[in-house]
């Protein structure tokens, strides 16, 4: 199984990939970046390019081999990760990055550093970043991750080798989630249709019934509102599913980090933690820590039930004009409900609504109280 396998939907760019990591490593540009919408796997293509930049047999074996396990695992000594689930990624985060960059690699051919969401970085953190990716050490590789090349400043697009991801096929993400999940036919395919090419969502569908009822309940909402007590009751209901989704997500992630820490120290489940580990223990569970982390996953789930508020709309612009046969409905389900939304809106007033649905999320992103947001969004939305 080559380390290319788990890319999904973007063969065009795994095959210049993989012809760059097969020839000749002087004509390897030293810093990338790597563009793509949310859930096309760009975070995962940079980890496959670092591990069949650094292994042997740069990633084409049927078995990966110790290099190539270790680089997608996050635990290579030479390829170091940054990801973040803040809303900005630290200055100094990025100067010790720099520094890390300047070491030479302990046992591969290169050091490589993968930064992802670049985008959240601001400007004075670009400008610390900028220096190093103009003139890298000549062992190491940066690797940077946005949503598009325009999410960061012209001076790093400048200076970079651009690749650009794909959104991912229906059909690709359906026959990932089946043979790579275990889902399914069935199944797969309503998840890779209602993710809408983002592939960690369709998993999110495809695996807990919980998130995909969420989503059900969301849209029959949006298509039954009729008064401001609706929108109200509504934009209630969201608030309160997306602060336990976020609760159980951020619990289960600290579970799984408690584990870990136990696993790498050789304690077991009930062994008491030492004095000397405990402070770096107790840091995993820390109240403050876990109430930003859920915090930040609210905001995500927000996120996500705005794309599926908008896939309401964009469905009912497909059928006003007449274009399902083209492009099909990504609400399937709700079919009869959206063509008699169809027909009770304006063609304007469809992309009225949608606009309403991009205005809600810069109020989100601005940080704009979220109860405020979704009540004023979907007392726009009624008809």
């Amino acid at each position: 199984m080559s380390v290319w396998d788990g890319i999904i939907g973007q063969q065009p760019v795994v095959e210049q990939l993989k012809a760059i990591t097969l020839g000749d490593p002087k004509q390897i540009a030293q810093s990338w970046l790597i563009c793509g919408p949310p859930g096309s796997g760009r975070s995962n293509l940079a980890k496959a390019f670092a591990a069949a930049l650094e292994s042997p047999d740069h990633g084409m074996g049927d078995e990966p081999t110790k290099v190539t396990r270790q680089v997608l695992a996050g635990t290579h000594p030479d390829v170091s990760i940054l990801a973040t689930d803040k809303v900005t990624i630290g200055i100094d985060e990025v100067r010790e990055l720099i520094g890390v960059s300047e070491q030479m690699p302990s046992t591969a051919p290169w050091r490589i550093i993968i930064i992802e969401d670049v985008d959240r970085m601001l400007e004075r953190t670009t400008n610390v970043l900028l220096k190093e990716i103009e003139e890298p050490a000549e062992h190491c590789i940066w690797l940077l991750c946005a949503p598009s090349a325009q999410d960061v400043l012209p001076t790093i697009r400048s200076r970079t080798r651009i690749v650009n991801l794909a959104v991912p096929g229906a059909d690709a993400v359906a026959r990932y989630l089946e043979t790579g999940v275990g889902a399914e036919p069935k199944i797969a395919k309503r998840a890779a249709r209602l993710a809408e090419g983002h592939i960690g969502i369709a998993k999110l569908y495809a695996t807990d019934e919980r998130v995909m009822t969420d989503r059900d309940e969301l849209v029959v909402g949006v298509l039954e509102l009729a008064k401001a007590s609706d929108a109200v009751i509504l934009a209630g209901r969201l608030i309160g599913n997306a602060k336990a989704q976020a609760e159980v997500d951020v619990a289960g992630q600290a579970a799984r980090a408690e584990a870990d820490f136990r696993r790498i120290n050789g304690l077991g489940p009930n062994d008491r933690i030492p004095p000397k580990l405990r402070g770096a223990y107790n840091a995993i569970g820390k109240k403050d820590e876990l109430k930003r982390r859920s915090t930040r996953r609210s905001r995500d789930v927000l996120d996500r039930a705005l794309n599926s508020i908008a896939s309401v709309y964009r469905d009912v612009t497909v059928l006003q004009n007449g274009a399902e046969d083209a492009v099909g409905l990504i609400n399937l389900e709700n079919r009869a409900a959206i063509t008699e939304l169809a027909a009770r809106l304006s063609r304007e007033g469809a992309l009225a609504r949608l606009d309403e649905v991009a205005r809600a999320r810069r109020r989100l992103m601005g940080n704009g109280n979220p109860t405020l947001v979704f009540e004023a969004l979907f007392c726009a939305l009624i008809p």
